[in-house]
């Protein structure tokens, strides 16, 4: 595929309000899209979500129309640049809910948690009667995490709720149930994650505004309460504070992260297999895998972006594989 002409920039964004006709909306976006702007937009009862690229006037010209709906005036949106459009298709869709926790009723535009600024995040987590939970998935907390936070360890956030009625709840019990703070990559699944809460009849739920990643865009290393990197969906893998890359690379073979000394490891095979996924390929699998690392480099000499070379960042927390599936 050919680069896109001119600088491209990324547009991450997200917003949990109320849309009343879900088809009028995907059809204004839709059109609103194109030729220009490439991506994914996800559009539900409960919001939008999604990531777009293409030329800065387009994007600005989708993003103006969004914050233009009825409750949209306020939409989050984190920009970054690239080189290259960064996907191949634009895709706006209907969906049930824009992250997938399995809860369809749940109304995080009227019912949502507190929002904390990341300059009062660290004042809220050391408090003695504060307990922090980690709405991400097992995966990404082992890049890095907030020291001292519950992780539950899921493998999907529509795993989440079942984990808190077993045993997150007893967390919180006692005479004078603490405050819950939660967080995650950039604000959606813990915005999601503070509604369910509170229809479970939690009352004291607050959620990091922005995510780790407005946390570690803003916070001095100094002053960090964070540990390690943030798992990101894209082909940067993991980043740290002030946004900048981090050390982890990308498994071709099962898609999750592997650090330095994973890549140590002598089951590790560039574009192959990692020590996680080495035991479940078989020769026909690594066989494939090494022709399409092969198409990649050569796409790469010739200047030329490869299908293969980078998948679309996906919009939704994605299940590890085996299995995987889909900002945040």
């Amino acid at each position: 595929m050919t680069p896109a002409p001119g600088p491209v920039r990324v547009a991450a964004l997200y917003r949990f309000a109320t849309i009343a006709d879900c088809e009028a909306v995907r059809a204004r976006l839709d059109a609103l899209c194109r030729p220009e702007v490439r991506g994914t937009l996800l559009v539900a009862r409960e919001g939008l979500n999604g990531t777009i690229a293409g030329p800065e006037a387009a994007v600005e010209r989708v993003l103006d129309g969004i914050r233009a709906l009825p409750g949209f005036a306020a939409l989050d949106v984190k920009f970054a640049g690239a080189a290259t459009l960064p996907f191949h298709r634009l895709k706006v869709r209907i969906k049930p809910e824009i992250v997938t926790m399995g809860q369809p009723d749940l109304d995080p535009a009227t019912n949502a948690g507190t929002y904390v600024a990341p300059a009062d995040w660290n004042a809220l987590i050391q408090q003695p009667d504060v307990v922090v939970i980690d709405t991400r998935n097992d995966y990404e907390a082992a890049v890095g995490a907030f020291e001292g936070a519950v992780q539950p360890n899921t493998r999907a956030f529509r795993d989440f709720p079942d984990w808190f009625r077993a045993e997150g709840r007893a967390l919180l019990a006692g005479p004078k149930p603490p405050k819950v703070a939660m967080y995650c990559t950039g604000g959606i699944r813990c915005e999601k994650a503070t509604a369910f809460l509170k229809a479970e009849g939690v009352r004291d739920v607050f959620h990091l505004e922005g995510g780790i990643l407005r946390y570690l865009e803003t916070t001095p290393p100094s002053d960090s309460l964070w540990q390690g990197e943030c798992f990101v969906f894209d082909e940067r893998v993991a980043v740290g504070h002030g946004l900048s890359e981090g050390t982890h690379s990308l498994c071709r073979g099962c898609r999750m992260p592997v650090s330095p000394e994973g890549r140590a490891s002598p089951r590790y095979i560039e574009g192959i297999a990692c020590d996680r996924c080495a035991d479940s390929r078989t020769e026909e699998d690594r066989a494939r895998y090494l022709e399409r690392a092969r198409q990649v480099e050569i796409a790469a000499r010739r200047g030329v972006a490869h299908i293969g070379a980078a998948t679309t960042p996906p919009l939704t927390a994605p299940t590890p594989p085996p299995p995987p599936a889909g900002a945040r």
